[in-house]
């Protein structure tokens, strides 16, 4: 079962926007990406979003979009901002004086910023990727992986951009207008256009878990009623065992319950064997058990038949049905088999004949 969601959505920050020879593609504008997160950390604000970052130095995404978050702007843009960092290491965030925003250290027991990093991506609702190089292409690729709503902001190139391209192959949770929204140039509207896309992404993905879950309570419910409805068939045809009557010639009533008491062994035997399958349809089943039980005891009674004439007249149906009850629930249970052998052109096992009776008239 999957977790509830946030109250607050905790968007991941990675990224950076300082041109650098090492970064294919290169970094596009970046004053421009500078203000660009700015504006991007403004709406995570009034969106109602909190902030992951992991650095604090100025080449960085992360201490820009936390200024334009944590700027001071009225209601409805108190959040926290979740300082992830490597035990023994330290962030230079700062907080403007009168921010409605909180920061708090998260320290990670590895002293590695790699296993603190995708850790907690793992753990967010959301990724933003701004810039970047390699680090934030792996990171994108990790979000997409596990179906983490990403956010690819591809106008001011780098590794984000190769996510972007990534993301249209792969798509997940985003539309056709939202690949062409992320890989659009940046406008004025960008940064509320971008911000209602990744939360939109993120209410596509919960809905998808919502339907998943109802899917598995579903058929959890379909196997516990099939199984439930399998124990009574099979009950049911063991309490013929008590109600079957004395020896003696054979009537409607002791064919009937010669007959139907392996029939529902059958169908219960059937049921049992589809609620281990990944596609439980027990109605199916019952109707293959029902078959496959019929064609099995109808070929063993008429071999018994064949072999004494004359056990309609003294018939035990209580002896019979010790070995028609288990033969019924066998085809029910192994009806591919059954069906399988009378292809081609055999015959399902039969039992030798009870005890105490005599071949010949």
């Amino acid at each position: 079962m999957t977790s509830q969601p946030r109250s607050r959505p905790l968007i991941a920050v990675v990224g950076s926007i300082e041109p650098d020879s090492r970064i294919t593609p290169p970094i596009k504008a970046a004053d421009g990406a500078r203000a660009a997160c700015r504006a991007l950390g403004g709406e995570l604000a009034r969106a109602g979003c909190d902030l992951a970052v992991f650095s604090s130095k100025p080449h960085y995404a992360e201490p820009h979009v936390v200024e334009g978050y944590a700027a001071p702007g009225g209601e409805g843009r108190s959040g926290v901002v979740f300082a992830h960092v490597p035990r023994q290491r330290d962030l230079g965030f700062a907080l403007p004086e009168g921010s409605p925003a909180e920061l708090r250290t998260v320290r990670d027991s590895s002293t590695e910023w790699e296993v603190s990093f995708y850790r907690t991506l793992l753990s967010c609702d959301g990724v933003m990727l701004i810039g970047g190089g390699q680090s934030t292409r792996a990171a994108g690729v990790v979000a997409m992986s596990q179906r983490i709503p990403v956010l690819p902001v591809a106008a001011f190139g780098g590794g984000a951009s190769l996510v972007w391209a990534n993301l249209d192959k792969v798509r997940n949770d985003t539309l056709d207008e939202d690949i062409s929204l992320l890989g659009g140039d940046w406008t004025e509207t960008s940064a509320a256009d971008l911000t209602a896309c990744l939360l939109r992404q993120r209410d596509r993905r919960l809905a998808a878990r919502r339907r998943e879950e109802e899917g598995l309570h579903r058929r959890v419910v379909r196997e516990r009623l099939g199984l439930g409805v399998a124990v009574l068939f099979v009950l049911a045809s063991l309490v013929a065992l008590v109600l079957a009557g004395d020896p003696g010639p054979a009537d409607g009533r002791s064919l009937a319950t010669l007959v139907s008491a392996p029939l529902l062994a059958s169908m219960g035997g059937a049921i049992i064997r589809n609620s281990f399958e990944a596609n439980a349809r027990g109605l199916l089943a019952a109707v293959r058990g029902l078959g496959a039980g019929l064609v099995s005891v109808f070929l063993y009674v008429a071999s018994q038949l064949l072999a004494l004439p004359g056990l309609l007249d003294q018939l035990d149906v209580r002896r019979l049905l010790f070995f028609v009850i288990p033969l019924g629930f066998s085809s029910g249970f192994t009806f591919d088999l059954v069906y399988e052998r009378l292809r081609n052109g055999g015959t399902p096992p039969s039992l030798d004949p009870p005890p105490g009776t005599t071949t010949g008239g």
